[in-house]
C-alpha cells in the first residue's frame, strides 16, 4: 500500500481541519513547497487539496499548487494528485497543466456525473473519484453539504468509465487521529471496480497496518499525524508494506 502524505491548503498555508470544519483550522506550515520537498525525500507521490477551492467551487490556490508540484517533482519525477473545486473541464485541465498526474473530483460526481464520465473517458486513469461520507452519505461543496446519495451508489454509477481510483474519506474521522473507518473502507473496496485510497483518521502505525491488509486498497492518505509528530513518514511507509 502506498502512503500519500497530504498538504491541505488554506490561505496559502499547510493546514489541517478537524472533521472538515473550516472554522477549526490548525496551521502547520506557512511554506507548503518546503513541506513537499521534505516529503519527496521519502515518497514519490503526494496528495494536495485546495480547501478554499473545494468550498468556492473553483480552484483558488493555483499558484501554490504549481509551486508544490514543482518542488515535489524535481529531477526524479515525483507526482501529485490534487483536488478542490474541480467542477469543470477547464479546472481539471488547468490542474494537469500545473503538474498534477491525477485530479480529484468529488462534488461533481454527485452534481454533474456527466462531467466525470467525459473526463474519465478523455483521460483514462487520471480521474480520482472522491467519496467523502458522513454517516454513509456523500458530502459535497467542501464537506459543507450532505447529499442523499450513498457512497457505494456513486461508485457503482460510474463503474463503466476508466476511473483511476476512488478516494474514500469518513469525514467524521478526518483530522482526528482516532483511526480510519476500516469496515466502511473494506465494504467500499469490495464493491468498487476501481482501487481505493483510504483517508481520514490515520494516527498510528496500527491504523496503517489495518488498512494495508484490505484487498483493493492501493493507498492511504496521512496528514495531521505527520505534522504533529505522531508518525514519521518513514515509519508510515514501512508499516504500509
Amino acid at each position: 500500500m502506498r502512503i500519500l502524505p497530504a498538504i491541505d491548503l488554506l490561505g496559502g498555508n499547510a493546514v489541517r481541519l478537524h472533521q472538515g470544519r473550516y472554522e477549526d483550522p490548525t496551521v502547520y506550515d506557512r511554506d507548503p513547497p518546503a513541506v513537499a520537498r521534505r516529503f519527496r525525500l521519502t515518497v514519490d507521490a503526494m496528495h494536495v487539496v485546495d480547501l478554499e477551492g473545494a468550498k468556492a467551487g473553483t480552484p483558488v490556490q493555483r499558484e501554490r499548487v504549481r509551486a508544490i508540484a514543482e518542488a515535489f517533482s524535481g529531477p526524479s519525477g515525483g507526482w501529485i494528485q490534487v483536488g478542490g473545486g474541480v467542477r469543470s473541464r477547464d479546472a481539471f485541465e488547468a490542474y494537469l497543466a500545473l503538474g498534477a498526474k491525477r485530479v480529484v473530483l468529488g462534488t461533481a460526481a454527485v452534481k454533474d456525473p456527466a462531467l466525470v464520465r467525459e473526463l474519465a473517458r478523455a483521460y483514462p486513469g487520471v480521474v480520482v473519484l472522491a467519496v467523502d461520507a458522513k454517516d454513509g452519505f456523500v458530502a459535497t461543496d467542501g464537506w459543507t453539504q450532505v447529499s442523499s446519495v450513498a457512497a457505494a451508489d456513486v461508485v457503482r454509477a460510474l463503474a463503466d468509465v476508466p476511473i483511476g481510483a476512488v478516494l474514500y474519506t469518513d469525514v467524521a474521522r478526518d483530522g482526528t487521529g482516532v483511526g480510519p473507518n476500516v469496515e466502511a473502507t473494506r465494504a467500499l473496496a469490495a464493491a468498487s471496480p476501481f482501487p481505493v485510497i483510504a483517508s481520514g483518521g490515520v494516527g498510528t502505525l496500527a491504523h496503517l497496518t489495518a488498512l494495508a491488509c484490505l484487498p483493493n486498497v492501493e493507498s492511504a492518505i496521512v496528514g495531521r499525524a505527520l505534522y504533529d509528530g505522531s508518525l514519521t513518514l518513514e515509519d508510515a511507509v514501512a508499516a504500509a508494506r
